[in-house]
C-alpha cells in the first residue's frame, strides 16, 4: 500500500470560505491538481455557483477561487490508500493537515464546507480538538460529495446543495 501525500492549500490571506475534502484520489495526485478526475463534479459546480464558464484552465479556477475568498485543501496530509476511494484508507495511517496554523494566519475564515461525509468525519475526529475555542466556533457544514462514486444525488441535486456557499461570499 503506498503513502499518498496531498497538496498544499489554495489559499489568500483575506479568505472567508474554506472547502475541505479528505485526500485528492489517485488521478488528482498523478495530475497534481484539485479534483482533476473528469466526472468529479466539483469543477462545474464551483463554476456554476461562481457564474463563469466551464472552459478555464486549472491556474484560471485556482485564480477564480481565490478571487471569491475561497480556499481549498483537504483534511489528511497523508495516508496510505490503495486507489480513490475514501473507504480504502489506513486509519493507522492518516496525518491530518494543521489547520490551527491555517486559522491563525486566514483569521477571516467565517464558514468550513466539508466535500463529503468523510471530510467531515476525519476533520470532526482529528483536527477539531486541536483548535482554540474561537476556532471551533466556525460555522462547519457537510456538503455531498462531488466524487463520481457518490451517485446517490444528480448533479443538479448536487448544485442546490453546494449553494449554501453564495450566503457567504
Amino acid at each position: 500500500m503506498s503513502t499518498n501525500h496531498g497538496f498544499p492549500p489554495i489559499a489568500a490571506p483575506d479568505t472567508k470560505i474554506l472547502i475541505l475534502g479528505s485526500m485528492p484520489g489517485q488521478k488528482s495526485l498523478v495530475e497534481n491538481q484539485y479534483y482533476a478526475h473528469p466526472r468529479n463534479s466539483f469543477w462545474p459546480i464551483m463554476l456554476k455557483l461562481l457564474k463563469t464558464g466551464n472552459e478555464l484552465t486549472y491556474d484560471e479556477r485556482k485564480t477564480l477561487l481565490l478571487k471569491n475568498n475561497i480556499a481549498l485543501w483537504d483534511v489528511l496530509k497523508s495516508c496510505c490508500r490503495e486507489g480513490s476511494l475514501d473507504s480504502d484508507i489506513d486509519q493507522s495511517t492518516i496525518e491530518t493537515n494543521d489547520f490551527k496554523e491555517f486559522f491563525s494566519k486566514h483569521k477571516d475564515v467565517n464558514a468550513v464546507f466539508f466535500n463529503g461525509a468523510k471530510a467531515e468525519q476525519l476533520f470532526k475526529k482529528n483536527s477539531l480538538k486541536t483548535l482554540d475555542q474561537a476556532q471551533q466556533n466556525l460555522s462547519f457544514f457537510r456538503l455531498p460529495s462531488t466524487s463520481p462514486a457518490h451517485a446517490a444525488l444528480t448533479f443538479e441535486q448536487k448544485l442546490l446543495q453546494w449553494e449554501v456557499i453564495k450566503r457567504f461570499l
